[in-house]
């Protein structure tokens, strides 16, 4: 993990406005807004990289309520676009999302049904995907 926050840090494009990390408490109020818990790796994932601009891809917020991709509303939108309730929906898409499951892996929500794609932790993901975007 810490090999690829670093990455994460070193690819970072440096905005004026620039993001910020959420404090655990952000976290909860997430969790409570969408009535799912957050899998420990995406909390972690939330706390120490949730600040970070790489690629084309914008990985859910939960420190700025007022974000185009504050994490309810992205769960919002994809849930009511027929993402399955059970997934936290983190990573919006030209043609689906990015989403959790309850035990932290991520898959692919892609043209209205699951794909076969997934890999086992959010940091995978931000390695595989998200750095290459």
């Amino acid at each position: 993990m810490d090999e690829i926050v670093d990455l994460l840090r070193e690819a970072n494009t440096q905005v004026a406005w620039g993001l910020e990390l959420p404090t655990h408490e952000m976290t909860v109020e997430a969790e409570e807004q969408i009535l799912l818990p957050l899998p420990r790796d995406y909390r972690e994932f939330l706390l120490t990289v949730s600040d970070v601009l790489v690629g084309s891809l914008e990985p859910a917020v939960v420190a700025d309520p007022s974000a185009h991709n504050y994490l309810p509303e992205v769960c919002a939108t994809a849930w009511s676009q027929g993402v399955p309730r059970s997934l936290i929906a983190f990573c919006q898409m030209a043609n689906g999302y990015y989403c959790l499951d309850p035990e932290g892996e991520v898959l692919l929500w892609q043209d209205g049904d699951l794909t076969d794609e997934s890999w086992e932790t959010i940091w995978y993901w931000a390695r595989d995907v998200w750095l290459e975007s």
